[in-house]
């Protein structure tokens, strides 16, 4: 009994090897009925493949992956992976450059606000040595006037001293006509 399955499987294999391997044919086992076990015959119902192209036919796992399109496919990931790292490397430096200006608009803005400081500080001390300036002009009228004040009392004075000094004169010669129209003779005694 399992002869003739034997048979038949390998008659099957010899009909479809010498068919053309595009349009193959497959043979199913049909189950046989059981009231009639004797003459139960397989029949065989031809099944048409569909046609499977050569190059996936003779596709073999030691074969590169460039006959399925993988090869290009993997090319392409590679590429859009350095495109990704480039443009990583685009942004990393766009960055840098940020942090570069931000360090320097920092750093300028501490120096102007040092020289804002400085220069509100030289403000202060013009307006103090203004101030100083107003004081000591005050101060130089305020010497000015008593050096007036001290020369007008001098020029008094000096008046004062050569009224007396003229007084004196005047007394001076009054003494001395007083012992000239004296007699003489009184003076030898």
């Amino acid at each position: 009994m399992f002869e003739r399955f034997k048979k038949n499987r390998d008659k099957l294999n010899e009909f479809s090897s010498e068919k053309e391997p595009e349009s193959s044919v497959m043979v199913e086992d049909m189950p046989f009925e059981a009231n009639n076990v004797e003459s139960t015959k397989f029949e065989h119902k031809a099944v048409e493949q569909v046609k499977i192209p050569e190059s996936i036919e003779q596709f073999n796992m030691s074969q590169p992956t460039e006959d399925i399109g993988i090869r290009s496919l993997m090319d392409k990931r590679t590429k859009l992976e350095e495109a990704i790292d480039y443009v990583g490397l685009l942004i990393k430096n766009l960055k840098d450059k940020r942090t570069k200006l931000e360090k320097s608009i920092e750093d300028e803005s501490v120096d102007i606000k040092n020289l804002k400081e400085k220069l509100l500080k030289v403000g202060q001390y013009i307006d103090e040595e203004r101030h100083g300036i107003k004081v000591l002009q005050q101060k130089r009228t305020d010497v000015e006037k008593e050096a007036d004040d001290v020369g007008t009392m001098i020029n008094n004075l000096r008046e004062k001293l050569m009224s007396i000094d003229s007084i004196v004169n005047e007394e001076g010669n009054k003494i001395e006509k007083f012992k000239e129209s004296r007699p003489k003779s009184e003076s030898s005694l």
